[in-house]
């Protein structure tokens, strides 16, 4: 009788699942670590207390956010990391606005130009596309409607594999997905 170990079953769920979580972390622990630079008081540092309310909405455990706290601070040690923008254009000349925390630029800019170029699109230079979504990268000045629903999976698989690189931290795009029926 094959297949109906319930330990078996539960482990394969658990793995996927800690996975998630662990991507998570390591976003909201770098998040932490580089607004923690200005101070590790989050009563007095605005961008360390948001950071911390979303590690906490997130279900962070404390001990890592105080981790990522002290190591932000100079107190922990370890690697730097450093804010970067990156901006890029997909197949169809759509806008995409990348914000990443990185501990070699070098190696992430090489990542994500892989992305891009697998996926028919181009990195673009500084300012390429900030003025789209400038001074709010959620509101770009302009919108692009994708109706090709072939064509709205690629940008839509292009966005995920940018979404789940270690070092981004979020991605903004000048276009709408048709919605699903």
């Amino acid at each position: 009788m094959s297949g109906h170990s319930k330990w078996a079953n539960i482990k394969r769920k658990k793995e996927v699942t800690d996975a998630k979580k662990g991507k998570i972390f390591s976003k909201m622990s770098r998040l932490i670590s580089v607004a923690a630079r200005n101070g590790a008081d989050s009563d007095s540092n605005a961008p360390l207390r948001i950071a911390v309310e979303k590690a906490k909405e997130a279900r962070m455990p404390k001990e890592n956010i105080d981790k990522a706290i002290a190591k932000g601070s100079g107190q922990g040690g370890g690697e730097s990391y450093s804010e970067v923008i990156y901006e890029g254009f997909g197949p169809g000349g759509e806008a995409f606005y990348i914000l990443a925390l990185t501990d070699n630029k070098n190696r992430t800019v090489a990542e994500i130009r892989n992305i891009f170029s697998k996926a028919g699109g181009s990195l673009g230079g500084a300012g390429s596309t900030a003025y789209i979504f400038n001074p709010d990268p959620e509101n770009p000045s302009y919108s692009m409607e994708i109706d090709d629903k072939h064509y709205a999976s690629k940008l839509e698989s292009l966005l995920e594999e940018l979404d789940d690189h270690d070092d981004v931290q979020e991605v903004y795009v000048n276009f709408v997905l048709p919605e699903e029926e």
